[in-house]
């Protein structure tokens, strides 16, 4: 994937702002994250300034993994100045299908927001398109294709999608991208898939290609995810050396090491 290399030393150049309405348990690892690839993050959940916030930004991210009311008012707030700037928006919705109510907001955003792509787990993104699948908290031990789920999403939301698990998928329903990097480490580290959807949105502002640019950014990811694992004694140093691959990582070492299959849909069903 050569424009990988193009969506990196962009992010490193122009510094988007990603603006992230995000949960409290992520605030500090989602902000060094992305400081860590080159991106400037502004975490800003208050209604009064949500919209002003957004217009100033590159790229939005919403992750509904702590909700309340107000925040959910904020992001759509957020979401609408965000469509009419023309910037990228990322949903993430956590845990969604745990409770009614975090289910009614992910449906409130998707209905009054232009989301430009979501990024879940098999189990976020299989309630979203429609499927059975039962939540425990915000996580879920549901096992499942990753490439159906992620088109069943795509034929119901009409959005495009990308399903992480040990094969991460990203489709628009027409173009797909399976990828197999990553490390077993990532789902020991609260908020490693919440970073995730704020890189993703950082990658969105290098072009107009969504699924393109939502690919770069999970693979390059992964492979960062398995350069920290090369030399660590667990998720606690994990967490930290996780940072520094993201900060320290070059465009060469993803080429060499992504594993990475584009196709258009229909030619391997």
């Amino acid at each position: 994937m050569s424009e990988i290399t193009t969506m990196i030393n962009t992010i490193r150049d122009k510094n988007p702002l990603v603006h992230n309405i995000t949960n409290q348990v992520v605030i500090n690892f989602t902000a060094n994250g992305l400081y860590a690839i080159g991106a400037a993050p502004v975490m800003a959940n208050a209604v009064e300034e949500a919209a002003d916030m957004a217009s100033n930004a590159d790229a939005l991210s919403l992750n509904i993994g702590t909700l309340t009311s107000p925040q959910v008012e904020a992001m759509i707030i957020a979401g609408k100045a965000a469509n009419n700037k023309g910037i990228p928006v990322v949903l993430d919705p956590v845990g969604v299908g745990a409770t009614a109510f975090r289910t009614e907001a992910a449906e409130r955003i998707l209905s009054h927001v232009n989301v430009s792509i979501i990024r879940g787990n098999a189990g976020e993104i299989s309630h979203l398109a429609g499927l059975d699948v039962t939540m425990k908290g915000v996580d879920t031990k549901f096992q499942g294709d990753n490439k159906k789920i992620a088109l069943q999403a795509v034929k119901r939301l009409g959005i495009p999608v990308v399903v992480t698990g040990k094969q991460d998928v990203i489709t628009d329903g027409k173009k797909c991208y399976l990828i197999n990097n990553g490390s077993e480490l990532l789902t020991k580290v609260t908020g490693a898939g919440c970073l995730l959807s704020s890189i993703v949105a950082a990658f969105l502002t290098t072009g107009d290609d969504i699924v393109e640019a939502a690919a770069g950014a999970v693979g390059f990811y992964g492979v960062a995810s398995e350069v920290a694992s090369e030399h660590v004694s667990g998720p606690g140093s994990f967490q930290v050396a996780l940072i520094d691959a993201l900060y320290q990582l070059n465009s060469d070492v993803v080429k060499e090491t992504i594993q990475l299959d584009c196709f258009s849909v229909g030619e391997k069903e």
